[in-house]
């Protein structure tokens, strides 16, 4: 039986952007995983409950996910996705680790509470506005969508 993920990210200077396709590599480590990665302004919402797993990500943008990142998450919450899971990340700098994570994943149960979280949120470092991503966090990406598959496996 094969799994079907879909990477949905918003990204202004790649790094988010890295940080999807490095998840999205990580999950088909496993056998039987079908992942996808869009971009949310190019993300196809009528084929999103054709998803078993939606992972989020957004970069921290004035303290929390982008506005078309809300936007999208909003939008889940008028799709049939009961039963279905999700997992969010984002890209921050110095002290805010997690927050915007802290706060898609508030947004996602309140508007989409069929929705089950597969995983705690992925919150990964970079080095300033343009990055680079910090030494030592690629591989937690990949780690993360291994372990997300291995999950959706069992």
């Amino acid at each position: 039986m094969s799994a079907k993920v879909i990477v949905v990210y918003d990204s202004k200077y790649g790094n988010t952007k890295l940080v999807a396709e490095t998840i999205a590599a990580g999950t088909r480590q496993v056998e039987g995983m079908e992942t996808v990665v869009s971009g949310v302004k190019e993300v196809d919402l009528n084929r999103i409950p054709d998803y078993d797993v939606i992972l989020v990500g957004s970069p921290n943008h004035i303290g929390g996910p982008t506005r078309g990142i809300k936007k999208f998450i909003d939008k889940l919450g008028k799709l049939p996705l009961e039963g279905k899971m999700f997992a969010v990340f984002d890209t921050y700098l110095g002290k805010d680790f997690e927050k915007v994570v802290k706060k898609m994943e508030r947004r996602i149960s309140e508007k989409i509470p069929g929705l089950k979280p597969v995983a705690p949120g992925l919150s990964i470092r970079v080095e300033g506005m343009k990055g680079p991503i910090s030494e030592g966090e690629l591989p937690k990406c990949r780690e993360f969508g291994k372990k997300i598959a291995t999950q959706i496996k069992a």
